[in-house]
């Protein structure tokens, strides 16, 4: 734990011994080297929430806006066009940063040549795309075979996003991934108009919205983790007013491990767990408390007794 983490990890490691003492049992992390890797986790997962708060505060270069460039960041690149107005590619580069992932290999290098058409001419920005989704399917088949690798260049999915395809005609493939998200967001409708409406159905609660619209987004091949990470992507940026109000524990895998070990109940229903987060969540009253929670147990649950910290 960094030095300047040591007021913060005081009070989280009082607030769980004191919600295990009076509120609900804890028996996963009463071990003190337990407790001590999971509030590690906690601050660890605190600062990949705050990381996009500081980097929206910093001057942003026009190269992480520029696929042609080594320094392409999708995320940058959104933060960079939010800036200027530009909600939809704003959105839309959130939705490279989430589909296509950061390789610990080749880094951006899958989603830059794909926004960049492989350094063509014209880029597959969100007014390309989404007027043509099935001109972007041929364009992805036409080059299918030198996105994955046979012009000597190495790309790859991110972690999050390893068992994803580039083909652009399978129900699975990237090709439909993108034909669908389109659909989804349903042009000439933009982006900010998707968020009224849903706000026009459910009201502007952060979190009743979220839920709205995690339940909305049919878009093949993203399921609990890539909508949750979109969602939670857009809220942090801003784009929209929106939040979690659960841990999306349902066909969740570490995060569902992490819970169970943490409140000792390996077969409780879904539900239950998701309650007693919710009362978790309260009492350590974070910001964008339910992300943190979900991204520490995830982690926390890999090591229990000794902080690992854990990339993409």
């Amino acid at each position: 734990m960094r030095p300047k983490d040591g007021d913060l990890g005081e009070k989280l490691n009082a607030e769980l011994i004191a919600f295990d003492l009076n509120v609900n049992k804890l028996p996963g992390i009463r071990a003190k080297e337990n407790r001590g890797a999971f509030v590690e986790q906690l601050i660890e997962s605190i600062r990949r929430v705050e990381y996009v708060s500081v980097i929206g505060k910093r001057d942003i270069s026009v190269l992480r806006t520029d696929p042609s460039s080594e320094l392409f960041d999708p995320l940058r690149a959104a933060i960079s066009h939010h800036r200027k107005g530009r909600i939809d590619e704003a959105f839309w580069l959130v939705f490279h940063f989430v589909h296509f992932g950061k390789s610990r290999r080749t880094g951006w290098r899958l989603a830059r040549d794909i926004y960049g058409s492989m350094g063509g001419k014209n880029h597959w920005d969100w007014t390309s795309t989404s007027t043509n989704p099935k001109g972007f399917r041929r364009w992805l088949k036409a080059h299918q075979s030198d996105l994955q690798g046979a012009d000597g260049v190495s790309r790859s999915f991110g972690n999050h996003r390893k068992y994803e395809s580039l083909d652009a005609s399978s129900a699975n493939g990237t090709g439909a991934v993108v034909e669908s998200y389109v659909n989804w967001i349903n042009p000439p409708r933009t982006h900010q108009v998707l968020i009224q409406d849903a706000r026009k159905k459910v009201g502007a609660n952060p979190r009743v919205l979220f839920d709205f619209l995690y339940s909305s987004m049919n878009v093949d091949r993203f399921g609990r983790t890539a909508r949750f990470d979109y969602l939670t992507m857009v809220g942090k940026l801003g784009l929209a007013r929106i939040e979690p109000g659960s841990t999306y524990l349902k066909n969740a895998t570490g995060p569902l491990i992490g819970a169970r070990l943490l409140f000792g109940a390996s077969a409780a229903p879904v539900a239950k767990l998701e309650s007693s987060l919710a009362q978790l969540e309260s009492r350590l009253d974070l910001k964008f408390g339910m992300q943190v929670l979900e991204d520490a147990l995830c982690n926390w649950q890999k090591s229990p007794a000794i902080f690992v910290a854990f990339r993409g």
